[in-house]
């Protein structure tokens, strides 16, 4: 053993000169083309069971984009219905939803005038369709071509934000389509939401001292009250100073950190990447202020299991108000997680807390129902 010692020593330094050697002749990754196949390459899926697709389908009338990546498609099916409205999910979920196709089939998709599906169709003919029932519908018809196309009778939805209106309005109309209804920044008072993040973000001002905060949410007091939509520029103005505090990210001015990935995104062309902010601007504007008007506090009663990922610290929409209705509604089974280190991006924020709860709160739901990979 001894006599070893030095020879090994030798093997080990230089194994670490080749190393150092291999690193000096290859650069970083020379602009997004290069950064893109890298991480598609990492992330490949090659199991025999497995897919891996990017593709349209016929949704409302209109080309819409999914993508689909499953190391097993004998696994459940879990639709991811985005926030926003239309900020999409598909291109960050090369990091947000890492290591999810090893327990579920995931279905991304770029709903109606965002994304991918935004550059899919002619601006003139969707702007018109852009409405919250015309969505709801859409989310149905999604929910119905994943069941058919994978053979499956029941999915799993996770709704994050403006998708949890969708996903929550479908678990009560739709039950049967459903193994479980996973909520992630959940809304359910819309006003009363927007209320208590106007109240919190001046109680940060106030403390802070801020007086351009100060003085900008006095200036749309009082705020989110009435029966009529609060108009986009009051949003923007409360949104701004709430987003600044870190209301919307944990100890983060803004959400930037997380849509920056979208420029990785190996799902998207350089044209998607650079178009998919217009997308969204479009979809805020016509969608926003009827968003926020929503109530689903009537909601007392599921028939499916629920299961809801809450930011300790969201006041972007707000983690009490859904907290509170949580504890009040029935369910056939019902868990609340709580992320201590989120405010409302938790699914960028503690991605490997989101995955592990994933897997131990909604796979056990499949495996009884024995719809899994055996």
């Amino acid at each position: 053993m001894m006599r070893r010692g030095p020879w090994l020593s030798l093997a080990v330094l230089l194994l670490g000169s080749s190393l150092a050697q291999a690193q000096d002749e290859v650069p970083g990754p020379r602009g997004r083309t290069q950064a893109v196949q890298i991480i598609s390459e990492l992330r490949k899926i090659v199991a025999p069971e497995g897919l891996e697709r990017t593709e349209k389908i016929r949704i409302g009338g209109i080309d819409q984009w999914v993508s689909v990546r499953s190391r097993d498609l004998r696994n459940p099916v879990l639709l991811v219905l985005h926030g926003g409205p239309g900020w999409v999910a598909m291109p960050t979920s090369w990091y947000v939803a890492h290591g999810w196709d090893e327990f579920f089939t995931v279905v991304q998709w770029d709903q109606r005038g965002a994304g991918k599906t935004y550059l899919a169709n002619d601006p003139a003919t969707v702007t018109p369709t852009l409405t919250v029932d015309q969505l709801h519908a859409d989310a149905e018809e999604v929910v119905q071509w994943a069941r058919k196309t994978f053979g499956k009778k029941k999915v799993f939805v996770l709704g994050h934000s403006w998708g949890s209106i969708l996903g929550l309005t479908l678990a009560q109309k739709h039950p049967e389509w459903l193994h479980a209804y996973i909520g992630v920044g959940q809304a359910i008072d819309a006003s009363e939401s927007e209320r208590r993040g106007w109240a919190w973000t001046m109680e940060q001002a106030r403390a802070a001292k801020n007086e351009q905060a100060i003085r900008d949410l006095e200036s749309i007091a009082p705020y989110a009250v009435g029966k009529e939509p609060v108009p986009l520029k009051d949003i923007m103005v409360q949104r701004r100073w709430l987003n600044f505090f870190g209301g919307a990210a944990y100890r983060r001015p803004d959400a930037s950190f997380e849509g920056a990935a979208a420029a990785l995104s190996p799902e998207y062309t350089d044209e998607e990447a650079s178009q998919m902010w217009k997308a969204e601007e479009l979809s805020v504007e016509r969608l926003l202020s009827t968003v926020l008007a929503t109530d689903l506090s009537h909601v007392k009663r599921l028939k499916t299991p629920l299961i809801l990922f809450l930011g300790r610290h969201d006041y972007n929409v707000s983690a009490t108000v859904a907290a509170e209705w949580f504890a009040g509604v029935k369910a056939p089974s019902k868990q609340l997680v709580w992320f201590e280190q989120s405010a409302h991006e938790v699914m960028a924020e503690e991605p490997g807390k989101v995955l592990l709860s994933l897997v131990r709160y909604a796979r056990p739901i499949a495996e009884r129902a024995r719809d899994v990979a055996p």
